[in-house]
C-alpha cells in the first residue's frame, strides 16, 4: 500500500488523519491533510481535531475503526 502525504506540509499521514479529512471535507476526498494542517484550514487548535477524532471514533463512525 502507498503511504499518503498531507497536500499541504508533505508528512506521511496516519489512517485517522485521512479518515478526518475525510468527514470533515468530503469522503470521496483523494488528498488529505495532517492534524496541523487540518486545523490550521478550519482556524482551530490541532487538539480540537484530535478530540473530534476522538469523538467520531466513540460514536461508532466506520471511518475511525482500529484494525488490532
Amino acid at each position: 500500500m502507498n503511504a499518503e502525504t498531507c497536500v499541504r506540509c508533505g508528512r506521511e499521514l496516519t489512517p485517522d488523519e485521512i479518515a478526518v479529512t475525510k468527514k470533515l471535507i468530503n469522503r470521496g476526498a483523494t488528498s488529505f491533510f495532517c492534524v496541523d494542517c487540518l486545523a490550521d484550514q478550519f482556524e482551530v487548535r490541532p487538539e480540537d481535531i484530535r478530540e473530534r477524532i476522538a469523538w467520531f471514533r466513540a460514536s461508532g463512525c466506520t471511518l475511525f475503526q482500529r484494525s488490532e
